[in-house]
């Protein structure tokens, strides 16, 4: 049974989603805060959250930053349920890492739409990963076959092997460098810091890339990038 995990300051809200998640086959804990939604989250992590923006102690926007910024939290399916429906909150929303933005009031079935589309998303990733994680173990046990083969390159830090990029990235320099920063995991505003570029910057790039690639988000984004055997040159492990 998938966990999911709602964050949000309103009770009546709390209870409404919780018998309707519930009912729809899924389990569910509730949070009041970022704050107590991190907590949560650490302690028994969930296949994907739903959070509002706006609450006390630790607002939505900080929560999917933090949440972001930890390695457990990268990839975890993120949406947005908030009375703020604004372009700009939608924008700001998806620039601190949402996958999706629904807006106050609701309806239920497209909630759960959104839901069942992210969690596909997710199962999607990590078959992908499942299975280019056989392949290196698989490139491992046959060395000596792979050391000849020119379409296979050594890692020399870890001793695998990946398959050099199937294509050429069609993009701009600047929006490469973010490319590389985004498959490493980092937020918006960790590139923003690490390229000393603007978190609008950032984001703009990112909807560059996304669409250039034909691509909806960034976890659609880290699997491109494993499936076409990118990985960071070493030229890019030193900030910018």
């Amino acid at each position: 049974m998938k966990k999911i995990l709602v964050v949000d300051d309103d009770r009546t809200l709390q209870t409404i989603l919780t018998r309707f998640l519930a009912k729809n086959g899924y389990m569910v804990k509730v949070a009041s805060s970022g704050l107590e939604g991190l907590t949560m989250f650490s302690e028994d992590p969930p296949d994907l959250v739903v959070s509002d923006v706006m609450m006390p102690k630790m607002n939505g926007l900080e929560f999917c930053r933090r949440l972001r910024a930890s390695r457990s939290g990268q990839l975890v399916p993120f949406i947005f349920l908030s009375a703020k429906g604004e372009v700009e909150d939608r924008i700001q929303g998806h620039s601190m890492g949402a996958d999706d933005y629904l807006t106050k009031p609701f309806e239920p079935r497209e909630l759960m739409a959104k839901i069942e589309a992210q969690l596909e998303r997710s199962r999607r990733i990590h078959s992908e990963m499942v299975r280019l994680m056989q392949q290196a173990k698989l490139a491992n046990a046959n060395t000596s076959e792979t050391a000849n083969d020119p379409s296979k390159q050594q890692d020399s830090e870890s001793g695998s092997y990946t398959s050099e990029p199937k294509e050429d990235l069609p993009l701009t320099p600047a929006e490469i460098r973010v490319f590389w920063e985004v498959i490493q995991g980092f937020t918006n505003k960790q590139i923003s810091e690490r390229l000393f570029i603007s978190p609008r910057t950032v984001q703009t790039h990112i909807s560059n890339i996304l669409d250039k690639l034909q691509l909806e988000n960034r976890s659609q984004l880290v699997r491109f990038a494993y499936e076409n055997g990118y990985r960071q040159p070493e030229s890019h492990h030193e900030e910018t």
